[in-house]
């Protein structure tokens, strides 16, 4: 008997419907039964007539039961009985197993520090950009403003390459601040680094090629191509950068970070550049350049970039994630217009395009000139705690025991210990002090060097420089 229950929010006929699609899957109708007529069953139940014709039409739309003018309503025979009630259900797919990704997600969450759970109270994190509440409110103010405009035309499928205005935004922005000058077709909008990564490898490499990678350097990287089934070859860095005469002679594509070296922070050299240019150009192999921070420069104007001197063979990467914060998830490849045409492919093909309410409200923050104004605040933040960092380091003793690089540049510096330091126990004992540092070798694939990336961006000055001495008291 279908029961109704008064203190249920669900409709009526929801309840009944619900009920009586359970009994049939469940076997407790079976096929072929005979239904109660319409009338009978709603005097039955306390219901009107209109309510259990409304169970019976819907049964009968969805395939449950067959209708007949002299056989009345049935259970329909076709109906196949899932389970009893008192059966366990069968076991669903078995997910097939995934051993690269197993890996490749374990060093990421490795790289990023999410495997400790000790409770720290400084922590030197490298990833992630300083956010206030000033931040938040023009941001907020943003989004409510786009969100408020009547254009419906934004709601539509939309350009995989993405939001035109924005792209225009990117493109005015690159030409002032990093002396890139391109057409706006040359510009693909995606969610972050590892989007990008992946995109490129599908679209302009296949199966088995060879790329090379800096090692240390960017894991997530190497773990995005490896999983695209590319061969990944270690190529060391040293003080003036990638050692290019170790780039293998099949290489596809290079990854680099040659304005601020992903782990070392170092600045790649200019006859270093040139060498790698020049073999680039050579070879016709593909360059990622991933420009994550360099907007951020303490010592001089900016880094001149690989794509302003050889843009037919380099694809270039920004990203927002340093320069305003990683949940805007929005990015940006730059390259030669034949190479962004077939991103875009592989871009509509694979994931269509981005959601369009993050792009309107940063389109809307950079014309507004918060962005510019955000970034001028966050370059005072930076610098100030750079030369808080700096200082600490120095006068602590830290830099007359380790070597300390990446000092000019972006929001992270390194103290290089020697390859026989126990670097984790250091990095354990710091914990203990509640500092968190992340280990040098979380960005190593085959390299065996030691020491700890130590980023400023979250700490204030005097955090800054506790977090330091206890640091030096753990180590000296």
């Amino acid at each position: 008997m279908l029961k109704v229950n008064r203190n249920d929010e669900r409709p009526i006929w929801q309840q009944l419907l619900d009920q009586a699609i359970h009994n049939i899957t469940t076997g407790n109708w079976p096929p072929g039964e005979l239904l109660l007529p319409s009338r009978e069953l709603a005097a039955l139940i306390g219901v009107s007539r209109s309510t259990i014709q409304i169970v019976y039409e819907e049964l009968f739309s969805r395939g449950y039961t067959v209708t007949s003018r002299r056989g009345g309503t049935r259970v329909s025979s076709s109906i196949q009985v899932l389970r009893s009630l008192k059966e366990e259900p069968a076991p669903g797919p078995v997910p097939p197993l995934l051993p690269v990704v197993h890996e490749s997600i374990a060093k990421l969450q490795s790289w990023f520090g999410d495997g400790d759970a000790t409770q720290v109270d400084i922590d030197f994190n490298p990833h992630e950009p300083y956010l206030d509440e000033t931040f938040t409110q023009s941001w907020r103010k943003s989004f409510l403003q786009v969100s408020a405009e009547p254009d419906l035309d934004i709601w539509s499928y939309g350009d995989a390459r993405g939001f035109l205005p924005l792209r225009e935004q990117i493109q005015r922005y690159l030409s002032l601040e990093r002396g890139i000058h391109i057409e706006v077709d040359q510009i693909l909008l995606t969610s972050g680094a590892q989007h990008s990564i992946d995109l490129i490898t599908q679209a302009l490499l296949t199966e088995g090629d060879r790329v090379s990678v800096e090692d240390p350097g960017f894991p997530a990287a190497w773990t995005t191509m490896r999983y695209r089934g590319m061969q990944i070859d270690a190529v060391p860095v040293d003080e003036q950068g990638l050692c290019v005469d170790r780039i293998h002679p099949d290489s596809k594509l290079a990854f680099v970070t040659p304005s601020h070296q992903c782990a070392t922070g170092i600045i790649m050299s200019e006859p270093r550049r040139q060498q790698f240019m020049q073999l680039a150009g050579k070879r016709g192999m593909w360059i990622i350049e991933d420009d994550y921070d360099s907007e951020f420069r303490y010592r001089g104007d900016p880094i001149p970039t690989l794509f302003s001197q050889l843009p037919q063979n380099t694809l270039y990467m920004m990203s927002f994630s340093k320069m305003i914060a990683p949940g805007i998830r929005l990015s940006a490849i730059i390259g030669p217009q034949a190479a962004v045409e077939r991103l875009t492919q592989i871009h509509e093909l694979t994931y269509r395009h981005l959601p369009i309410m993050e792009q309107v409200t940063l389109n809307h923050f950079i014309e507004r000139g918060q962005f510019m104004r955000h970034m001028r605040r966050v370059r005072n933040v930076y610098r100030r705690r750079h030369e808080v960092m700096t200082k600490a380091i120095h006068s602590s003793g830290l830099s007359s025991r380790f070597k300390l690089s990446g000092v000019e540049t972006g929001l992270h510096m390194l103290l290089e210990a020697d390859v026989s330091c126990d670097e984790a126990a250091i990095t354990s004992a710091a914990r203990r002090q509640g500092v968190c540092v992340y280990p040098l070798s979380k960005y190593c694939l085959e390299s065996d060097r030691k020491g700890w990336v130590l980023g400023f961006a979250k700490v204030d000055e005097k955090r800054i420089e506790e977090g330091i001495s206890r640091f030096a008291r753990t180590v000296l």
